[in-house]
């Protein structure tokens, strides 16, 4: 997917030693979007802004080695008169030794003459990275302005990470304009340079310049327009973070203390076999225990606590990525981990007073957002008409925020259909859900509508599942909800039977099937092809003859 954007010069840093002003550059093809606030909370909101950076040039994707050359020289090698080398070998033997003594003489000057040559390689090393620096920016991060908050939003190279930093209004000691809205601005490795230099005794102003909408002059040639072409994962990744969130999560709470610990038992050492894991084992009114695998190192984490009256063990995966949150915790006051399940992503909240942290992970740093989550997939797929479709967002825009609950009683709609509804916006990048207050809020992720005919099927399985449902394969044998409000449905997809379980949410929490690819991994890649089917079914009210209905209200 190509995105345009148009900037009116560039993002720009006026540093003195008494002042830091940061003025980001918004893309003027947006609807007016802009911001202007001194900055009361300057170390915290550096380092939260330093950590987003970390997570945007993030890429923890296995790159092989090029060895191209090597192989290169092996070809000269072949060529060589194998003969000829030998006897010139036995020669040399004579001549080595010699070479040896004169070698200790000048093994002595050996540090001092090549010091200089390693100072320079090092310095050409960095000269490399920071000219790799630019292109690690695959998209300029998302700015949000709300009623209550400012958000930054970006997501990561390797299409494992998502991060988000919220700076409520206490964060800012004097506000200027603003304009509520969503924009893309320009955001360079010299402007994350240029966050390094805040301090608490220099005055910070942060901007979201609104100079660039006032300029009307087509041909200006100050401005400058960026073309960035996107894969399709990279943009159904970012999507899927909104639905991954709205899941019921299991909760633990820790300290700075505890993730600095773990972090130091990561770097100590290095696996070379797995599993690569962290297990938790969760015992409600005890300490969160982890156990960091393969070594079988156990940590107590004492002062931490779980949010639970079940006792389970979780495990989670792309651990190393947790080095992300380095720098939050000289700032942070607790973080609070969010697992869906085993093996699935996880969030990570910190919370550092007036400004907070998000941090959302895949199961496995392979494992990317968008081929390995599908979890639009497990949210309520109930049909819901265009118009209530325009009345939920309308609604949702009047306020910028608001619970499900809220919006339903103000709108007379029941509370099911706009879920149902928040969660389709939520999937075409125009409603973002606050995992931090339990919200959902109004972001446009792109100035355009986002091609939904090209990201229909997140998945081959969704795809797969319409062509079931079309061609009469998927039919209902009985419904069945259970006290605690879980509706358990079973019938016959194809040449099987298959069974799901949906919880009061109308969220896929459990199944069965016949087919191969649930048999290997149930319900941690998202739900097979066949779930899905027998799902749409039921939605639909395609039943089986002689089927059994065991609802309130049931008419079979």
């Amino acid at each position: 997917m190509r995105f345009d954007y148009r900037y009116y010069g560039s993002s720009a840093v006026d540093s003195s030693p008494a002042a830091t002003g940061l003025s980001f550059a918004p893309d003027t093809t947006r609807s007016p979007t802009f911001f202007e606030g001194t900055v009361a909370q300057a170390l915290p909101f550096r380092e939260c802004m330093s950590a987003l950076h970390d997570v945007v040039a993030s890429d923890l994707r296995f790159k092989p080695k090029d060895r191209s050359q090597y192989f290169a020289w092996l070809e000269t090698q072949q060529l060589l008169d194998v003969a000829g080398v030998a006897a010139e070998r036995t020669q040399r033997a004579a001549e080595l030794s010699e070479v040896r003594a004169e070698l200790a003489t000048l093994d002595a000057e050996r540090r001092t003459r090549m010091g200089p040559y390693y100072k320079a390689q090092r310095r050409y090393f960095d000269y490399l990275y920071q000219r790799d620096y630019d292109a690690w920016f695959v998209l300029d991060p998302v700015i949000t302005v709300h009623p209550d908050a400012l958000f930054f939003e970006c997501f990561s190279q390797d299409e494992s990470s998502y991060g988000r930093v919220t700076c409520r209004y206490e964060v800012f000691e004097q506000l200027g304009e603003r304009a509520e809205g969503t924009t893309n601005v320009d955001y360079s490795a010299g402007l994350y340079d240029a966050f390094q230099k805040i301090r608490d005794y220099k005055t910070t102003t942060l901007k979201v310049d609104p100079s660039g909408f006032d300029v009307k002059t087509a041909e200006e040639p100050a401005y400058r327009e960026v073309k960035i072409d996107l894969p399709d994962s990279w943009m159904r990744g970012f999507l899927q973070v909104s639905s991954a969130m709205t899941m019921p999560a299991t909760v633990v709470n820790l300290l700075p203390a505890h993730i600095r610990n773990l972090l130091f038992v990561l770097k100590r050492r290095r696996e070379r076999f797995g599993p690569r894991s962290l297990r938790f084992e969760l015992k409600p009114g005890a300490p969160v225990v982890v156990v960091v695998e393969p070594w079988g190192t156990r940590l107590e984490l004492a002062g931490s606590y779980y949010e639970g009256d079940t006792e389970q063990e979780i495990r989670v995966w792309g651990r190393r990525r947790l080095a992300l949150l380095e720098r939050l915790l000289p700032v942070a006051r607790s973080f609070r981990l969010s697992f869906l399940g085993y093996g699935m992503p996880w969030f990570v909240v910190a919370d550092c007073g007036d400004l907070s942290f998000t941090l959302g992970l895949s199961g496995w740093t392979a494992a990317d957002w968008s081929k390995q989550g599908n979890f639009d997939l497990l949210m309520p797929r109930g049909e819901v008409d265009g118009g209530t479709l325009s009345r939920v967002f309308d609604g949702l825009g009047a306020d910028w925020l608001a619970t499900p609950r809220a919006l339903a009683a103000r709108l007379a709609l029941d509370e099911a259909t706009v879920e149902a509804a928040l969660g389709a916006w939520c999937q075409v990048g125009r409603v973002m859900y606050d995992l931090e207050r339990g919200v959902y809020r109004k972001r446009e992720l792109t100035r355009e509508p986002l091609d939904m005919e090209r990201l229909r099927f997140s998945s081959e399985r969704e795809r797969l599942a319409a062509e079931i449902l079309r061609e009469g394969q998927a039919m209902v044998a009985e419904v069945r909800v259970d006290p605690d409000g879980r509706t358990h449905v079973k019938g016959t997809v194809g040449r099987g039977d298959s069974a799901l379980v949906l919880d009061s949410d109308r969220r896929l929490v459990d199944g069965a099937c016949h087919c191969s690819f649930f048999f290997r991994n149930r319900l941690r890649r998202g739900p097979c092809e066949h779930l899905l089917a027998l799902r749409l079914a039921h939605e639909r009210r395609v039943d089986r003859p002689g089927g059994v209905d065991i609802r309130p209200g049931g008419a079979r």
